[in-house]
Formats: C-alpha cells, structure tokens, sequence
C-alpha cells in the first residue's frame, strides 16, 4: 500500500475530504508519501506543486474547487485502486530570470505561464528577443506572456494563444491586446528556446512581471527559459490525463 500525503486548501469541502481520505486510507508528511494527493482547485494545485517541486513523489489532484483543470474528480471510495491505474504526465516548469527597476535580479518558476503587464495608465513597449537575436523590435501592447503547453489553456488562451498538445515541445509566445504590429497575435517557439523581454521605456511606460500569478515587480528585463531540472509528475484518471483535457478544451 502506498504512502499517501494529504495537502487540503482552505476550502471547507477540501478540508473535510482530506479528514476522510487521511481516516480511511492514513496518512504521512509529503516528504515521507509514495503519492501526495491534492485537494482544491487549480490554483491550489499550482501552489501545491511549488511547494512539492524539491520531492520526487507524484501528484494525484482531485477537485475540491471550481475549474479542475489540473484535478481529477473527487470520491473517497476506491482511490487506492484509481492510484494505481492512474496514467503519469511529466513537465517542466518555465524559470523566469528578471531585473527590477532597483536592479536586482530575482528568480522565480512558473508551471503555467510567465506574464509582463503594462504597470500604468499607457500601453507597454516591449523587445523581444529569441535566443539572443531580436525578433520584434517594439510591439506595443497591453502585455505578452510565454506559456508551457500544460498552461496554455489558462491566460494564454484568454489572450487567445493557441493551445499546445501536451507533447509539443513548444511554447506559445502570446501578445496581450496588441496594437503594434497590428496584425502580430504571438509565435511558437521551439521548447529549449531563451525568450527576453527589453521594456523600451519603463519610467513612462512601466512593465510588471510575474511566474503564475507571483509578481516580481516592476522590470527592465525578463528572461524566461525552460527549467529543465524541476520536473512535475501528476497522475490523472485513465482517459482523462493532460492531452486528453487539451484537446476537449478546443471543442468547448
């Protein structure tokens, strides 16, 4: 029998399922469980997954929340069963390497996307870089954003981006209301590609960032690249793991 962690939101529902499943099936600390099962919405499983991103075992979400993007249904009989015929996706987070305004250089992951948003009243000017040729020299726009196929059906395809199969080894380069170039919507660039973000004017026109919704600041520059050496594994029910979910999305 496998060792099983619980890690609930702060929703009611979650915290009673997780009071269930720990009273039926046990339970051990993360750093001790053979499978760390998830309890909320897909924002707890992003939180979730940071939190986890230093353990090897596996994650099983199951919806406690709203969407359940990233979650399996919730039902306390037969998990044990589920966990085990349950079907492995693995992916790699997106590390975004960014200067502030003060010149420091912070750090952070991001499983679904990396975004820059204009940080005032007037539209952002950005550069755009791919491995360190520049491709577009100004796009003036609301934002951009550099998304992971296990993220482009979150804000990316808001901002309508294309959704990637799960397999793609691409990342979708996304404008967020462009106004320059008028007919330049984004790109898809090759996975291992380092992707940089030059804010042209940051004291008129100032540009925020952050790595799944977790702001650093105000910035000159954004680099954003593939972390290949954090690697999330999740567990989804039989017919109904990543590329199966990807795909239904685009006929919503």
């Amino acid at each position: 029998m496998p060792r099983l962690a619980f890690i609930a939101s702060d929703d009611p529902l979650a915290r009673e399922a997780r009071e269930t499943l720990a009273a039926r099936y046990g339970a051990v600390a993360p750093e001790a469980a053979d499978i760390i099962v998830v309890l909320g919405g897909d924002g707890f499983m992003l939180h979730s997954l940071h939190d986890t991103e230093a353990l090897s075992a596996p994650v099983y979400g199951m919806n406690r929340g709203t969407v359940g993007f990233l979650m399996n249904g919730y039902r306390a009989d037969g998990l044990l069963e589920r966990l085990a015929e349950a079907e492995e996706a693995a992916i790699n987070p997106l590390r975004m390497t960014a200067c502030g305004v003060d010149g420091a250089i912070r750090s952070a992951l991001a499983i679904n996307e990396v975004a820059l948003l204009r940080a005032g009243p007037q539209a952002a000017r950005l550069r755009i870089s791919i491995d360190g040729r520049e491709r577009l020299a100004e796009l003036v726009c609301d934002g951009a954003l550099v998304a992971t196929p296990a993220g482009s059906t979150a804000y990316n395809y808001s901002a309508h981006g294309p959704v990637l199969p799960i397999g793609s080894e691409v990342l979708a380069l996304t404008a967020i209301a462009p106004y320059r170039p008028r007919r330049w919507r984004g790109a898809l660039v090759p996975q291992s590609a380092r992707v940089r973000f030059d804010v042209l004017d940051p004291g008129k026109r100032p540009v925020m960032a952050d790595a799944d919704s977790r702001g650093a600041g105000r910035v000159l520059w954004v680099e954003v690249a593939i972390e290949a050496a954090v690697v999330h594994r999740l567990l989804f029910d039989p017919g109904h793991g990543l590329e199966e979910r990807l795909i239904r999305e685009q006929f919503l």
